[in-house]
C-alpha cells in the first residue's frame, strides 16, 4: 500500500530539508532585525498608513510596532502565503506531467495499479514538504523571538501554521489539476506559478474597490496570518472552505486523469 507515495516522498526529502534550512535562516534573519526596526516603528507605521489599501491588505502590513505585526507582514504574508504557495503549486504541477512527458508513467501503469491511485499517491507525497515545514518553522520562529526577548504567543503561532495547511493543499490541488491537463512538465509548472500568483494579485488589487468580489476566487482571501497573530482572530469557516476546494480540485483532477488519453 502507498508504494508510490513512499517512493515520491523519498524523492522530496532532500529538497524539503534544503527548503526548511533556507526558510529557517530567513526567518531568523527577519526576527533578528526586529529590535532595530522597533526603534523607528512609529515612522514606519506612518509610512504604511500612506500606502494604498490594496498593498497594505495584500501584504498584511498593519503595524511594525509589535513583533506579531512585523513577523506576520515580513514572513508569513509574503514568504509563507505567497512564495510557499507558489512552490507547492510548482511541485504539484510536475507530479504527473513530468512522467507523461518522459514516458515513465507508462512503466508505472504497466503494473496492476489504476491511474487514479497513482495520481492520488503522488499528490499525497506533497505532505512531506507541507508537514515538515509546518512542524519545523514554528519551533524556529518561536525560538528566535525568545532569543531577542520579544516572544510570540505560541498558541497563535501554531494556529497560523495549522490554518496554512488547507491553503497549501489548495495550491497543490491547482498544480495537480494543471499536471493532468497539460502534457509538458515545465509548462504545467510555469502555469502553476503563474496562476497562483495571478490569483494573489486579483485578491490584492481589488481590495477596497468595486471589484472586491472578484478576490473571492483567490485562496489567499481565506488565509490571513496578520489577523491571527496580531488580532488573535481565528476563522475556521475559511479553512473549512479551503479544504472543500482542495478536495474538489483533487477529485476533478483524478477523474480527468482517469479518462484522458496519454
Amino acid at each position: 500500500m502507498l508504494e508510490t507515495t513512499r517512493y515520491e516522498a523519498r524523492q522530496r526529502v532532500r529538497g524539503t530539508l534544503a527548503l526548511t534550512v533556507l526558510l529557517g535562516a530567513f526567518a531568523l534573519l527577519i526576527i533578528y532585525i526586529f529590535p532595530t526596526i522597533a526603534e523607528s516603528s512609529a515612522d514606519i507605521d506612518a509610512l504604511i498608513e500612506s500606502l494604498p489599501e490594496s498593498f497594505r491588505e495584500g501584504f498584511g502590513a498593519e503595524t511594525y510596532t509589535t513583533i506579531e505585526g512585523f513577523v506576520a507582514a515580513e514572513l508569513y504574508q509574503t514568504v509563507w502565503v505567497l512564495l510557499l504557495g507558489l512552490y507547492v503549486a510548482y511541485a504539484a504541477a510536475g507530479t504527473l506531467a513530468d512522467d507523461v512527458e518522459s514516458g515513465r508513467l507508462y512503466l508505472v501503469l504497466a503494473a496492476p495499479i489504476s491511474r487514479k491511485r497513482v495520481a492520488f499517491e503522488k499528490f499525497l507525497s506533497l505532505g512531506v514538504p507541507i508537514v515538515t515545514l509546518n512542524l519545523a518553522m514554528p519551533l524556529v520562529v518561536f525560538g528566535g523571538t525568545i532569543a531577542i526577548d520579544y516572544p510570540l504567543d505560541p498558541y497563535y503561532l501554531l494556529v497560523v501554521h495549522a490554518l496554512s495547511v488547507p491553503y497549501l493543499l489548495v495550491c497543490g490541488g491547482i498544480g495537480l489539476l494543471l499536471s493532468v491537463v497539460l502534457n509538458r512538465g515545465d509548462t504545467a509548472q510555469r502555469a502553476g506559478i503563474a496562476l497562483v500568483f495571478l490569483l494573489f494579485l486579483v485578491d490584492s488589487v481589488t481590495l477596497g474597490t468595486d471589484f472586491e468580489w472578484l478576490g473571492a476566487i483567490s485562496p489567499t482571501r481565506y488565509i490571513d496570518p496578520t489577523e491571527v497573530l496580531l488580532h488573535e482572530t481565528v476563522d475556521l469557516a475559511d479553512s473549512l472552505l479551503l479544504l472543500v476546494v482542495a478536495t474538489l480540485l483533487v477529485v476533478v483532477s483524478l477523474l480527468h486523469f482517469q479518462r484522458r488519453d496519454l
